[in-house]
């Protein structure tokens, strides 16, 4: 079972569309069975799959704080499965914030819980917070999510040092890959940004460019992934392609 934290601490980068199309893809293209953690007490990944997050039972809040077991936690959708998020999970870091292993509480449960999946992929939410932290921890990678824009590297830095801090709590924490998101390859500014990530991660660089794409923007409002909506719309292609690199980054693991 591979964990991945889809990560990046700036807002409006494309991290749930890349949660949710990634995990949706990798399920439907790539026959794997998935788990979708849902991070953020906003609940994009939540209700962009159709989940009501209002009637949830429980959220990875009362797993943290109250004990309870995952498996109570995770709802099925059509496609696959998820640890859906709430308004609970607000405020987390301050209830958490005295606990000795607050930092591997996450990482704990995940070992401890038997879950039978190729694949957990976590949103997290666009900040370094203690669910962050708590991600950061218990994940074999992370994928960041990049929009081509001027501030594009704004942060990453701050981003990266706290990767590296947190790689004496989670040895096998690497930046597994990184996707340029909102992509408009007609831009001159776009083109430039482009090939400064690429200067700067190299070959942790995906090949795939998610673009511009109304269809990607409507799905969440139906509760659909983009292969539900529109499968035959740019977005869906475009996560297809990236689904086939990460997969390949699993059969090929030196590649990382």
């Amino acid at each position: 079972m591979e964990i991945i934290a889809i990560i990046n601490q700036k807002g409006g980068v494309g991290k749930t569309t890349t949660a949710i199309n990634l995990a949706c893809a990798l399920t439907l293209i790539g026959k794997k069975r998935v788990l979708l953690i849902d991070l953020d007490a906003q609940a994009n990944a939540t209700t962009s799959l159709g989940v009501d997050k209002n009637a949830l039972a429980h959220t990875l809040a009362d797993v943290l704080l109250d004990g309870v077991a995952l498996d109570k936690a995770i709802v099925k959708t059509k496609h696959l499965d998820i640890v859906g998020a709430n308004r609970d999970l607000a405020g987390m870091d301050v209830l958490l914030a005295d606990a000795d292993d607050a930092p591997i509480l996450l990482k704990n449960t995940l070992q401890n819980s038997q879950l039978d999946y190729d694949y957990v992929i976590m949103d997290c939410a666009p900040s370094l917070s203690l669910l962050t932290v708590n991600a950061l921890v218990a994940t074999d990678g992370v994928i960041i999510p990049m929009q081509c824009e001027y501030y594009a590297l704004e942060g990453v830095a701050d981003l990266m040092a706290t990767i590296d801090k947190l790689t004496q709590l989670n040895p096998k924490l690497h930046v597994r890959g990184v996707v340029r998101t909102m992509y408009d390859g007609r831009s001159i500014l776009t083109q430039d940004v482009s090939a400064e990530l690429a200067n700067y991660f190299g070959e942790k660089l995906y090949k795939t460019f998610i673009p511009r794409n109304i269809r990607l923007a409507e799905a969440p409002s139906f509760g659909k992934s983009i292969f539900e909506y529109e499968k035959s719309s740019a977005g869906a292609r475009a996560y297809h392609k990236l689904a086939l690199e990460v997969l390949k980054q699993t059969e090929q693991p030196s590649l990382l």
